[in-house]
């Protein structure tokens, strides 16, 4: 299968080349040419597989200059080792009247992140090998939290890399900043910038696509790439826990074979839910794809209207993940529902850059219609959510997912659509102790450290904190560093011990 860039549908590039590159030379995001179609007798074979077995099979179709043989040491050195603390890699928890999570978050870094971030190292080596030509692969990440431990934790002294992660100062929360600052491994670096997540990604693109810089890793036997979501081979593998989720439900006789199902997913970057469109047009029953967003609801009005415009207030929230007004994905999303018309996308994305937004067509807001529903919720919302949620039914989530949950009650509301419903769990709780502390009413929060915080958690609702969190007390601080998105690329080839002449 090859690929193509969404601003240069001449381009063409086997997977390998798309994962080891990362993102285009043009500045855009590689997608497949055609997407493989699953039938109706697909789904009874794969829901007697185990996660593992279904990745092979799906990420297959996908990889297909990767040999089986390849495929399958990528697949168990992600999910067999001993790295996730369940069986099932990402099990549904049932919710009642037909609502599941999908726990995402079993990884050793205790977000959904890790359902990639474990397989892309695997893949980038297969990847490099293929195409690199024994050049060292440098993976540059802009997080708003959880992609970059996963992604340092992923990369960790992996043998041909180095791997520089640069995070908003002020947009994480106190557990994800110390499990990045706290990180292992002898290829790693860590940057803090003054700014938010939109400065960082916005920063990573510039340096991915300047010219000088490449000509430098150049001379210094080292090339690009991403660990972030505009990497195909981050976004492949999170196709698979759709597929599985609904093989699970499909086996434990939840569903009938062909039975729709919804999908919800708490996102700002909109990789995640891009995903499990993927999935529906490869055959996945799905009825209603719902985007639910925080206080920084670009994505919820551009569903409504067809306007995407990051013209206003940045919030800095409780679920920080998800603080991005600029979502890479969509860009992918948009390519597909304009008929792949590379010109309509530069233009799209040329107006972004330019204006700060964009205006899609009606045929194209028809189709978002078809398939998205889009809702947001504020800050005091997702914290009933939590208390509501753990009061009624004794189930603790962290605060993305309760905005998943908070906006599919609306979706509810809005529509009576009582339709078996998939939520995605991105996160375990512990990881935003401050904030589910306060959901539950927990007093004198504040004036507790974080691992004060984890312990009055576990101790409030009998939920056992992830031994990677309560691990990070005996762990030493080893990177400290702030620079601004103009020095980003100083900070870089610093990090690399490259000299500009």
């Amino acid at each position: 299968m090859d690929y193509k860039s969404t601003r240069d549908a001449s381009v063409r590039v086997s997977s390998a080349q798309a994962i080891a590159r990362g993102i285009s030379a043009d500045g855009g995001l590689f997608v497949p040419d055609g997407l493989p179609q699953l039938t109706g007798a697909d789904w009874p074979r794969l829901a007697q597989l185990d996660y593992m077995e279904r990745a092979k099979d799906i990420l297959g179709r996908f990889l297909t200059d990767f040999s089986q043989e390849e495929l399958s040491q990528c697949v168990t050195g992600a999910y067999g080792t001993g790295k996730f603390d369940n069986e099932a890699i990402a099990p549904l928890a049932d919710l009642g009247q037909g609502t599941y999570m999908l726990e995402l978050w079993h990884g050793p870094t205790c977000a959904f992140k890790d359902m990639a971030l474990q397989l892309l190292p695997h893949l980038l080596s297969v990847a490099a090998s293929k195409t690199a030509g024994g050049k060292t692969m440098v993976i540059l990440v802009a997080t708003s939290g959880d992609t970059g431990k996963a992604a340092l934790e992923g990369f960790k002294d992996v043998p041909g890399t180095k791997i520089l992660v640069f995070y908003p100062e002020q947009g994480v929360s106190p557990m994800q900043k110390l499990q990045m600052v706290t990180q292992e491994g002898g290829n790693v670096s860590v940057c803090a910038i003054q700014g938010n997540f939109d400065d960082a990604q916005t920063g990573v693109k510039t340096i991915f696509t300047d010219k000088k810089v490449a000509e430098l890793l150049e001379q210094n036997n080292m090339m690009f790439s991403s660990a972030n979501s505009i990497n195909w081979g981050r976004l492949a593998p999170q196709i698979v826990y759709y597929i599985s989720a609904y093989c699970d439900l499909l086996k434990e006789g939840r569903i009938e074979n062909g039975q729709g199902v919804n999908i919800v997913v708490p996102t700002g970057n909109f990789g995640n839910i891009l995903a499990a469109y993927y999935a529906k047009k490869m055959g996945l029953p799905v009825h209603k794809l719902i985007c639910a967003s925080n206080c920084n609801n670009v994505l919820t009005d551009f569903i409504r209207t067809g306007v995407y415009d990051r013209n206003r207030p940045f919030h800095t929230t409780i679920s920080p993940s998800m603080d991005i007004l600029i979502s890479s994905n969509l860009e992918r999303l948009l390519f597909d529902l304009c008929g792949e018309n590379d010109g309509t996308i530069r233009g799209w994305m040329g107006d972004l850059k330019s204006t700060g937004r964009y205006e899609v067509s009606s045929d194209v807001l028809e189709k978002l219609h078809i398939h998205f529903y889009g809702g947001y919720c504020d800050d005091a919302a997702t914290k009933d959510t939590i208390r509501g949620m753990f009061e009624k039914e004794g189930y603790l989530c962290d605060t993305h997912t309760a905005v998943g949950l908070c906006v599919y009650r609306q979706y509810q509301k809005d529509t009576g659509d009582d339709t078996p419903t998939v939520i995605a769990s991105t996160a375990n709780p512990f990881k935003f102790s401050t904030s589910v502390l306060e959901a539950l009413k927990e007093q004198n929060v504040m004036q507790m450290d974080e691992f004060q915080k984890v312990a009055a958690l576990e101790e409030k609702t009998r939920v056992p904190a992830p031994a990677p969190l309560t691990g990070l007390a005996d762990k030493e601080v080893r990177f400290s560093g702030t620079c601004t998105s103009a020095t980003m690329e100083n900070v870089v080839l610093d990090m690399l011990g490259i000299q500009e002449h």
